[in-house]
């Protein structure tokens, strides 16, 4: 089991420490959100909240993860970062891959590009992007993004994206994992034939984790991949012991997510930076040293 420590929305000075801190703790991996903008009016709903309340994001900080990853990747040695999870279908993927492939370079391939589709219209408004089509154009910007960052010249010629052929400069030693995010039948679907994992975002929409990942396991069959190496990303109350990350183990989870607060609360983090460093550090020494 690797162990990926995230806390967001929180003051963006905490983020150097904090990296640091789980590095020497035994952490694999530092999870990082993204989120583009908040929209004054809106009427959408959050699908990974009971209620579908969306206001815990409104004011709340979100460093642009291609901007944050490079900068924490430059005080650690071995720590892995993980987007959790870049909304794509936003972004044109030619500068994505870039993005992405620089980062893998800076990094020494310590990247995992967690990468899903925005549940809010008014993300793709906002940016000029059309909302229908949205799960078509995920799927050619995932062919893009993959195909430019393992080198040598690519060419596309998709139903919305048709790219002539060329290269990128540097690219990873390494091929990127794709990670995808989502618990809809797509979402699933998606992981299952092209992901080189799949990112869970908690339980608080109602899903069960095992119906899930038993869903994934089919799909995952069904596709000819089941023997293929597949990361599994989860948030589970069985993360916060030692024998629930064996459970955990035993269902085929590869990465438990961990954190130490409430991010779904309406009101600031008010959290010190100390309170921070000492649950990541007991939580190190309560569960992580104890399974390793």
């Amino acid at each position: 089991m690797r162990f990926t420590f995230i806390d967001s929305m929180i003051d963006p000075s905490f983020y150097e420490p904090l990296a640091i801190a789980a590095e020497e703790a035994g952490y694999d991996s530092f999870g990082i959100p993204d989120s583009l903008c908040y929209p004054e009016v809106s009427d959408s709903s959050y699908p990974y909240t009971a209620d579908g309340n969306r206001e815990f994001l409104d004011d709340k900080p979100f460093i642009e993860p291609f901007s944050l990853i490079p900068y924490l990747a430059a005080v650690t040695e071995k720590l892995r970062f993980t987007t959790f999870v870049v909304k794509l279908p936003m972004r044109h993927p030619v500068v994505v891959a870039k993005q992405a492939a620089s980062v893998a370079v800076l990094s020494d391939n310590r990247f995992g590009f967690g990468i899903g589709l925005s549940p809010w219209p008014e993300d793709f408004r906002v940016v000029d992007v059309p909302w229908e089509k949205r799960g078509r154009r995920f799927d050619e910007q995932i062919d893009i993004v993959r195909g430019l960052t393992r080198g040598g010249y690519f060419s596309y010629a998709g139903e919305i994206y048709q790219l002539e052929s060329v290269k990128l400069c540097p690219v990873p030693t390494r091929p990127i994992p794709l990670l995808i995010g989502g618990h809809s039948k797509a979402a699933l679907r998606r992981a299952a034939r092209v992901g080189d994992g799949w990112m869970h975002a908690g339980s608080g929409g109602g899903e069960d984790l095992g119906q899930l990942l038993a869903e994934l396991g089919k799909l995952r069959a069904e596709y000819g991949r089941a023997k293929e190496p597949f990361e599994v990303h989860a948030i589970s109350l069985d993360a916060y012991t030692p024998d629930g990350i064996k459970r955990m183990q035993d269902m085929g989870i590869s990465d438990a997510i961990v954190g130490f607060r409430n991010s779904y609360s309406m009101e600031q983090d008010t959290q010190s930076l100390e309170q921070k460093l000492t649950a990541l550090r007991g939580y190190a020494e309560s569960v992580i040293a104890k399974v390793r």
